[in-house]
């Protein structure tokens, strides 16, 4: 997943980011603002887990999102 994509659609990726990890408070999901090494910090700071965690839980949040990421290009 190309975050530069993410971070460009980020309204539309937000709700999406919410629905997987639902601890992040919306003041959260805005200083994220669709960037990877953001997110990761704040679902270690919100669910206590620890870097490799973080990494294959946006891994496979990537997966689950590769057909979003076409709708939201369109």
């Amino acid at each position: 997943m190309n975050w530069d994509i993410v971070e460009g659609n980020w309204k539309q990726f937000k709700g999406k980011v919410r629905t997987r990890w639902g601890k992040l408070t919306d003041d959260q999901l805005d200083l994220i603002a669709g960037k990877r090494i953001e997110l990761a910090g704040k679902i270690q700071e919100a669910y206590g887990v620890g870097k490799d965690e973080v990494e294959e839980q946006i891994k496979l949040f990537e997966e689950q999102m590769r057909d979003f990421k076409i709708t939201a290009i369109k």
